[in-house]
């Protein structure tokens, strides 16, 4: 991908919006938080104010390819911190977390539901349809709205498909099972290719630019011969 392409993939990226959103408290931490993350490179994808062990603000982000390291957590946990500390939006005294998705992730832009396409899923709707509002099954990608779902819970016959409007949503998340397990390692061991050929693009260049300059040196330290 050249850097014309990665720079509209990646604002692509930043611009797609979450369709699950979180209410009350959480939902003032993510109006606060987004445009952060986004300046930083990454993308929201939930918060979770929990009173577990106190309160614990939970900020899940992730990069474009979905990863989120150790270091990136750090940079965005330093630069949330301050923003955070003058606007005040939790009433009591809280713990700042910021975590990556994980494998079981949360599924909360339409581009969720389609890159994770034949993985299995547990959605809950905010109002019954038919009588449930919990649902699990394959997904089956997008149309228009609504997510199809190849349905596999105990009340549903074999093979029975059902769209869910995404906007009607609580909650999807996928489910952790042996194939999107070695999935999330593929995309992991990508990201590393990835990273690593960009850690060497970057040191040629370095070089170049050395090279340029010692070459400079020696130019102007060259006697004239007059």
């Amino acid at each position: 991908m050249d850097e014309r392409a990665e720079t509209f993939a990646n604002a692509t990226f930043a611009d797609e919006p979450r369709l699950i959103i979180e209410p009350g408290r959480a939902a003032r931490v993510a109006a606060l938080v987004e445009p952060v993350l986004a300046e930083l490179g990454y993308r929201l994808v939930r918060v979770r104010v929990s009173g577990l062990a106190g309160c614990t603000v939970q900020v899940m982000a992730e990069r474009p390819d979905g990863t989120m390291t150790i270091e990136d957590c750090e940079t965005a946990s330093r630069a949330l911190s301050p923003v955070l500390d003058a606007a005040d939006p939790i009433e009591a005294a809280y713990q700042l977390e910021i975590s990556s998705p994980g494998i079981d992730r949360p599924l909360v832009r339409r581009s969720d539901f389609d890159r994770y396409a034949g993985h299995v899923a547990h959605i809950e709707m905010l109002a019954p349809i038919e009588g449930r509002r919990r649902f699990r099954g394959e997904l089956n990608g997008t149309e228009g709205e609504c997510v199809r779902l190849r349905r596999s819970d105990a009340a549903a016959p074999e093979g029975t498909d059902v769209l869910l409007r995404i906007d009607d949503m609580m909650e999807a998340r996928l489910v952790l099972t042996d194939a999107l397990v070695s999935e999330a390692l593929r995309r992991s061991k990508q990201a590393e290719r990835k990273a690593k050929g960009a850690e060497e693009r970057q040191s040629r260049r370095r070089g170049k630019h050395v090279n340029a300059a010692l070459e400079q040196v020696r130019r102007v330290a060259q006697p004239d011969g007059d």
